[in-house]
């Protein structure tokens, strides 16, 4: 399917299998906007400032994002953490509305300094959860230092430091299924090839579209894991397009204030993408296709199953055309609109900057 000779395209509605839409007035501003990005389905992260450790907080929770955005369908996280225990497990896997449990390396990004110190002591979670069918969603990046002291070194290295973890969860339990979330590099994708088909990855638009050099320019653009290299970014956007259904749509859209951008000596980590990140995904096939970087001749079964069908799959929950509630395709069309400079909350409290702001 050639994208460059398109002016309109319809696709099924995108799920997002790894999406922060915050809490409080941050919540409120940005989980309506959902909607515009054509998804109709978000794996929501637990990583609150009250992290989500039990299956009470994951319920309420999801019922204040459904509110805010009721034609959505909000697939639950827990994070995982000494309460997290197997019997929570077992609740969870009872619900039909909580589908992973994330594990973030202590330390590594934002709201993640309760998270994981010792792998080994989760063992017997690990276990609860092949059984009961969960999936294991890993922030795969390791660093001996904060998110605020973290130099770009130690961020650079990061995800290469954590993949022999990945190995050793695929090793000691095969049937867990596995999601190695935002992978943002060359080895990272090989890694998850490497591994049985319980083992998946997520690729963010802005991954699509960035090198380390746009974060370097722009401090909307600075995230985490980083940006890497071109030769990264060539290697995310063929595997997001090779048909394979190892790799599927994650946006990692992680809206902060303004100020937390912009004042402070140490920028918050996260790109804000989600209100527009079907046509942010499309917009990098189809510069990658211009650029010769990909064949213009992807199948369309490939496009779609990346931005909607594999991971719908692999979270064993049905797609638009099975469920009588949900609209079976969303339009995307050229007509020159751009991504705003900013969106703010109607007193003018909050005030988010988007990925790619004033960009077509």
């Amino acid at each position: 399917m050639d994208l460059t000779s398109l002016t309109t395209i319809d696709l099924p509605p995108t799920a997002d299998f790894h999406c922060h839409l915050r809490e409080g007035a941050m919540m409120e501003l940005v989980t309506p906007l959902t909607s515009g990005g054509g998804c109709d389905t978000l794996l929501a992260m637990p990583n609150l400032e009250k992290p989500i450790v039990s299956v009470t907080q994951a319920l309420e929770y999801q019922k204040k994002l459904s509110r805010l955005a009721p034609n959505a369908r909000f697939l639950m996280t827990l994070y995982l953490h000494p309460d997290v225990t197997t019997d929570q497990i077992e609740l969870a896997a009872k619900t039909n509305i909580i589908f992973g449990v994330k594990l973030y390396p202590a330390g590594v990004t934002t709201n993640s300094q309760h998270g994981v110190r010792d792998i080994k002591r989760y063992y017997p979670v690990f276990a609860a959860m092949q059984r009961v069918g969960l999936v294991l969603n890993l922030h795969g990046e390791l660093t001996n230092c904060t998110p605020n002291a973290a130099t770009i070194d130690d961020s650079w290295n990061a995800e290469s430091n954590f993949l022999p973890q990945l190995f050793t969860l695929h090793k000691d339990f095969p049937d867990l299924r596995i999601v190695l979330e935002h992978v943002s590099t060359k080895e990272g994708i090989e890694a998850v090839k490497q591994c049985g088909p319980n083992v998946r990855g997520t690729i963010t638009a802005h991954h699509l579209w960035g090198t380390i050099e746009d974060a370097g320019r722009d401090v909307f653009n600075f995230c985490k894991p980083i940006m890497k290299t071109a030769d990264d970014r060539l290697a995310l956007i063929r595997a997001a397009v090779d048909g394979s259904s190892k790799f599927f749509f994650g946006s990692d859209s992680a809206p902060h204030p303004i100020q937390s951008k912009t004042e402070k000596e140490c920028a918050a980590a996260g790109c804000f993408t989600q209100p527009w990140c079907t046509s942010l995904v499309i917009g990098a096939f189809e510069r990658a296709m211009s650029l010769g970087w990909i064949s213009k001749d992807i199948p369309r079964e490939a496009i779609e199953g990346f931005l909607s069908h594999f991971g719908r799959t692999f979270y064993q929950i049905a797609r638009p055309e099975q469920e009588a509630t949900s609209r079976h395709s969303i339009r995307l069309e050229r007509k020159g609109e751009r991504i705003p400079k900013s969106i703010k909350s109607l007193d003018g409290t909050i005030e988010v900057v988007p990925f790619r702001r004033g960009e077509e």
